[in-house]
């Protein structure tokens, strides 16, 4: 299979945003048992928004961070839709779908 280099550059970039969101998930928990500066939630979901849905899911689901907050989980699905409206905007204006 061959990906063109628009799909290489998107497929780049939702890897990358997926480790830097995971971290950013990751930190958060971690500042959080040593009572440190916290990571804004508006951060968290903008990350995600932007194309790190993936690793946000993957912090929620291994570190369990953020997976009881119910307003949290309306914000991060929030989120994904804005980041698959952005997809679904890409792809229309490229003549893709």
């Amino acid at each position: 299979m061959t990906f063109s280099l628009g799909d290489q550059i998107m497929l780049g970039w939702l890897g990358l945003m997926s480790v830097w969101t995971f971290a950013l998930f990751g930190y958060d928990k971690w500042q959080s048992g040593r009572r440190g500066g916290r990571v804004a939630e508006t951060s968290l979901c903008l990350a995600s928004a932007l194309g790190g849905w993936p690793g946000g899911f993957g912090a929620i689901v291994l570190l369990r961070h953020k997976s009881v907050k119910a307003s949290f989980q309306l914000k991060f699905a929030a989120a994904f839709f804005v980041w698959a409206a952005l997809v679904a905007g890409a792809l229309r204006l490229t003549g893709r779908i």
